[in-house]
């Protein structure tokens, strides 16, 4: 069963003489419980494509469906209400809340979706255990490392158990002892609980820890390598 598929899916930024064709006609699957990992150099497209998995951004052609969604098809409300309950997102710059605690920007997302209070404390207080931030709950992003920080924001992706989580450079800002770290617990999520994990990188540490790697070039997929 696939958590992600595309068909023919294109897009073009620009028109004439000035169109960038950042996407050609990528085809791809992407099934439940599968950690894949999208390669290139800039400009090959795999920062576009997660977008585009994401309802970040449309293609100008094609289908992309996410969790048996038509993503294309769906308006600006569908698509926030989408992301909200199927994708967890992990971003280069973190993207905390710098006024919440940890806890707080945790239980963020859960507060959009109406879950009660004591069951967004329950949750987020397990989450943050697991991702190693015990005792740490009520520090604000700016009393946090980079690599605590960024473990709040793998924390936040995960807690409302999406169908999907995307990541774009996620250890770009890491040093490499911190940014292992954080590619083992996300690996060891993917292990015990299935999660499925799309990541845009350049960084061979987090290719190496994919179960499957993509390569891009010129908004192509140009090798799909299963790896273990």
């Amino acid at each position: 069963m696939s958590t992600v598929s595309l068909r023919k899916v294109c897009k073009t930024f620009g028109e004439g003489d000035l169109a960038v064709h950042a996407l050609r006609d990528v085809d791809m699957e992407i099934g439940k419980g599968d950690f894949v990992c999208l390669s290139g150099p800039s400009g090959s497209g795999k920062t576009t494509l997660l977008n585009m998995v994401g309802g970040l951004d449309r293609p100008s052609s094609g289908e992309i469906t996410v969790a048996d969604q038509r993503v294309d098809q769906l308006d600006k409300g569908e698509l926030a209400e989408m992301r909200l309950r199927n994708i967890g997102f992990i971003f280069q710059a973190y993207n905390l809340i710098p006024v919440l605690t940890a806890r707080e920007n945790v239980e963020f997302v859960m507060q959009l979706q109406g879950i009660s209070a004591d069951i967004r404390r329950q949750k987020s207080k397990e989450i943050l255990e697991e991702v190693g931030l015990s005792g740490m709950e009520d520090r604000r992003p700016s009393e946090l490392s980079g690599g605590q920080q960024q473990r709040v924001a793998v924390a936040r992706a995960l807690v409302s158990e999406p169908a999907l989580i995307l990541a774009d450079e996620p250890t770009a800002n890491l040093d490499s002892v911190t940014a292992e770290n954080l590619m083992g617990l996300l690996r060891h999520l993917n292990d015990e609980h299935g999660i499925t994990l799309v990541i845009s990188t350049h960084d061979k540490l987090v290719m190496s820890h994919a179960r499957r790697l993509l390569k891009m070039h010129d908004g192509k997929i140009i090798d799909d390598i299963q790896q273990r």
